[in-house]
C-alpha cells in the first residue's frame, strides 16, 4: 500500500515509517524538521517530504492519494521552555487540533484510512488501571489537545470511508528519541546520566509508577490499528507499571553500574503519580498484545546501541 507517516522524522513516526518500508509498502515520511531529527531517517529508504512548517498539509496533498495515513505529528510535551505547564497554548492547539482537522478533510476526499496518535495523558490522575471508558482528566495543554483530537475524530467517523483509530500511547521509550532532550523518556534520560557516572535523579522517594512501553510494541499497535474493523480509541501501553526505583535497578543491571538514586522533590504540580493501562479493549478489538516488559525493553534498547546516547 501507499502510506504516509506524518511526523516521520520524529521518535515514533520514524520507527513506524521504517517498519512499513521494511514490509515493502510505498512510504513517505513527512516532517518539517523543526523539532525532529534527520538522523532518524538515515536508514529509511522511502520518500522524505520536507514540510514548510508544522501546519503544512498542502504539501502532503500535492503528492496525491495515500491508502494509509499514520498521523504521528504533534507539538508534544507538557513543560514549556519557561517551565510552565501551559506554554503557547494557542500554537499547540492550532497545530495539534486544526492540522488534524485539515488532514481528516483530506482523508474524507481521498477515502484514506487514518491511524493517529493520542495519549494516555488524557487520563491525568484518573483511576488505575486506566480504561478507555473512564472520564478524561487532562492536566495540561498537551493532554487537552489530544482530548480535542479524540472528539474531532469521533465527529468524522461517519463521513470517513474507513475506520479511524486513535492510539493512547503511554510512556514510550526506545531508539530514535534522543533528539527530544528533556522530553525524552525517563529511561533514556536516566541512562544518559548513569553512562556519565552520575547518580540518576528521580523524584522522592522513587515510588511513582509509569506504564513504560517499548517502541516495537507501539509500532505493532499501529499496524494492528491499520487492520481494525471499527473506529475507536485504544490504549497502546505495556499493560503494567514500574516504579522509578525499578527503572534505576534495571538500568544498573543492564549498564553494569551501581549508582543509587539521587532523590529530589517533584517541582511540578501536574505530573501523574501512577499510570497503568488496561489493554483488554485493545486486545479484543485490535489484537494488540504488548511483548516487552521493562527488562526486555531495556535489553533491546541497549542492544540497539542507542540507550542513553545522543545521535
Amino acid at each position: 500500500m501507499r502510506a504516509l507517516v506524518t511526523g516521520g522524522a520524529g521518535f515514533i513516526g520514524s520507527n513506524v515509517a521504517a517498519r512499513l518500508a521494511r514490509d515493502r509498502h510505498d512510504v513517505t515520511a513527512a516532517d518539517s524538521f523543526l523539532s525532529a531529527s534527520w538522523s532518524n531517517l538515515i536508514d529509511f529508504d522511502g520518500d522524505v517530504l520536507t514540510l514548510i512548517d508544522h501546519d503544512d498539509v498542502e504539501s502532503m496533498k500535492r503528492l496525491g492519494r495515500f491508502d494509509l495515513i499514520f498521523h504521528q505529528a504533534s507539538i508534544t510535551g507538557v513543560i514549556a521552555a519557561d517551565g510552565s505547564t501551559t506554554g503557547d497554548a494557542h500554537r499547540m492547539l492550532r497545530n495539534n487540533v486544526e492540522t488534524f482537522r485539515a488532514l481528516l478533510d483530506w482523508a474524507v476526499e481521498t477515502k484514506a484510512r487514518v491511524v493517529w496518535a493520542s495519549s494516555c495523558s488524557i487520563y491525568g490522575r484518573g483511576a488505575v488501571p486506566m480504561k478507555e471508558s473512564q472520564s478524561p482528566d487532562p492536566l495540561n495543554t498537551y493532554a487537552f489537545s489530544k482530548l480535542c483530537m479524540e472528539r474531532l475524530a469521533r465527529r468524522y467517523e461517519q463521513t470517513l470511508s474507513q475506520p479511524i483509530v486513535g492510539l493512547r500511547y503511554s510512556n514510550v521509550y526506545g531508539p530514535g528519541e534522543d533528539h527530544k532532550g528533556r522530553l525524552a523518556s525517563m529511561i533514556h534520560q536516566l541512562a544518559r546520566q548513569m553512562r556519565a557516572g552520575k547518580r540518576p535523579r528521580i523524584f522522592t522517594a522513587g515510588q511513582q509508577k509509569r506504564d513504560f512501553v517499548y517502541i516495537d510494541d507501539v509500532v505493532e499497535a499501529n499496524l494492528a490499528a491499520a487492520r481494525a474493523k471499527e473506529s475507536g480509541v485504544f490504549n497502546a501501553g505495556a499493560g503494567r507499571s514500574w516504579s522509578f526505583n525499578e527503572v534505576v535497578a534495571e538500568l544498573n543491571r543492564a549498564l553494569k553500574t551501581d549508582l543509587p538514586p539521587d532523590y529530589f522533590e517533584n517541582p511540578y504540580g501536574f505530573t501523574q503519580d501512577w499510570t497503568e493501562t488496561d489493554q483488554s479493549l485493545a486486545r479484543e478489538k485490535l489484537g494488540y498484545v504488548p511483548k516487552y516488559d521493562l527488562r526486555a525493553g531495556i535489553e533491546a534498547y541497549l542492544a540497539s546501541g542507542k540507550l542513553g546516547l545522543s545521535a
